[in-house]
């Protein structure tokens, strides 16, 4: 029974357990010592071998010797490990092929004469004293994202693993008849009203954009509508939106759309949201300007949304009418912080902002909404986010976008040229302050506050 129990652990998803283990290298030359720190930052493909080689053994490790070079092409490194001695190692390395050794390799093969890392991996047979046949894929970040173990019978097909390794690198949904330099399944285009991915039944599609699909679900163990949110993007830039959710998470305020969880069971992540039933913004204008007190009206709740987020040191980055829902209840919620960034403060309580996976000189934003600041690929801030809903503001009342041009580029000088004076003169008199305020081009300048804004909106009963 202690052996079912040890064989049956699953590690996949786990951190692999550290080890240091001596190893023959350079052709059986050299011993070297090998830890599971040393391949961080790179994958792993960590094979497991009985005692004295022979018949299969040689066959998979020449094969695996052979595709070196496609494993090195996938940033990954081999290291195989046996329950032999180093003496044993040198006598298999330096017999020839033709006669049953395995020749010149170029991995590590490590010598594990104590079954100490065999028992750490959950591959060590009791009865028969050896290792099993184990292979093991490990991420860059020493996660372990695949296991197979079995018995000395059946030798491993080197290129199933090559191709789980590819599989494994693209971040998506691979096919049973994957192969590389096929496209994964995307998500967004597969799902279909009436399945079922995780425990959410998915029922229409109701937004798309340009990197996710958001579609409303039903929770059949909450019983209860959701959004769902499903990312189709590189591992990478899923790292950096799943940013959005992380912050979104943190803020539980009425005019914020609440983040409920982010399900990666299915192999990807989607977050999982609150369902607003209802029309964006953007749509509402497109019925033509609203009156000052409705204008006021639903800016004072957005104000009061970003005033909380900017309490938590949450920047919303992307503030634009697509981003404002008007839901079936009169209520107002600000959706996609995608571009949400923490503020930090220093010792010397001067702003510094931190970005996850996006660098300083890209363009971060919707153009017609950026701040100056934005255009030029500097961090969104505070100030930046003032600007923005000054825009906003001032397009719920004209009904129309403030700044329009034929090109991006049209667009972003217009933003740094922008002169708030002028702006302010198409509006009714109880906004200009406010507005001239908002739209100064030197984000210094800008000194109002959420709070400010939301305070004076409130105060426009007319």
């Amino acid at each position: 029974m202690a052996e079912t129990s040890q064989l049956s652990s699953t590690l996949v998803g786990r951190i692999a357990p550290d080890f240091e283990i001596f190893c023959t290298c350079n052709a059986g030359e050299t011993r070297c010592k090998f830890k599971l720190s040393d391949y961080r930052g790179r994958w792993l493909v960590l094979v497991f071998y009985p005692q004295d080689f022979s018949l299969i053994c040689p066959t998979e490790l020449t094969a695996f010797n052979n595709k070196y070079e496609e494993f090195s092409k996938a940033n990954a490194d081999i290291l195989a490990i046996s329950t032999d001695t180093m003496e044993s190692h040198d006598r298999w390395v330096k017999t020839p092929i033709e006669h049953g050794g395995i020749s010149a390799l170029k991995f590590p093969l490590g010598s594990d004469v104590d079954f100490r890392v065999s028992k750490l991996y959950h591959v060590f047979g009791d009865t028969q004293k050896l290792a099993l046949r184990g292979v093991f894929i490990i991420d860059p970040n020493s996660v372990i994202q695949y296991q197979s173990i079995h018995n000395l019978n059946v030798g491993r097909r080197i290129e199933e693993i090559l191709r789980i390794l590819n599989a494994l690198q693209t971040g998506g949904l691979c096919a049973e008849n994957w192969s590389p330099g096929d496209s994964a399944i995307n998500c967004a285009v597969e799902l279909k009203p009436g399945m079922v991915i995780a425990n959410y039944s998915i029922e229409e599609v109701v937004g798309r954009g340009g990197f996710a699909t958001v579609y409303k679900a039903y929770d059949r163990l909450l019983e209860r509508n959701v959004a769902l949110k499903i990312l189709r993007l590189s591992n990478k830039q899923q790292t950096s939106i799943t940013n959005e959710a992380k912050l979104s998470a943190a803020l539980s305020h009425p005019n914020i759309c609440t983040v409920f969880h982010i399900e990666d069971s299915e192999g990807f992540p989607i977050i999982v949201m609150e369902y607003l039933p209802g029309k964006t913004l953007k749509e509402q204008l497109r019925e033509g300007p609203l009156s000052p007190f409705k204008a006021a009206k639903i800016g004072s709740k957005v104000a009061s949304g970003l005033h909380a987020a900017h309490n938590k040191k949450i920047v919303h980055g992307d503030l634009k009418p697509s981003n404002i829902i008007l839901t079936d209840n009169d209520k107002v919620k600000i959706v996609d912080f995608g571009l949400s960034q923490r503020r930090q403060l220093n010792e010397e309580d001067s702003a510094t902002l931190t970005q996850n996976g996006i660098k300083t000189g890209t363009l971060m934003g919707t153009p017609g909404y950026m701040s100056p600041e934005q255009t030029r690929g500097e961090f969104p801030t505070f100030e930046s986010d003032v600007f923005s809903f000054g825009l906003l503001i001032t397009e719920m009342l004209i009904g129309k976008n403030v700044i329009s041009g034929k090109n991006v580029l049209n667009i972003l000088n217009q933003i740094q040229k922008i002169e708030p004076q002028k702006v302010a003169q198409e509006l009714p008199n109880e906004f200009r302050p406010m507005i001239i305020r908002m739209l100064q081009p030197d984000k210094h300048e800008r000194r109002i506050t959420m709070k400010e804004i939301e305070v004076g909106l409130k105060s426009i009963k007319s």
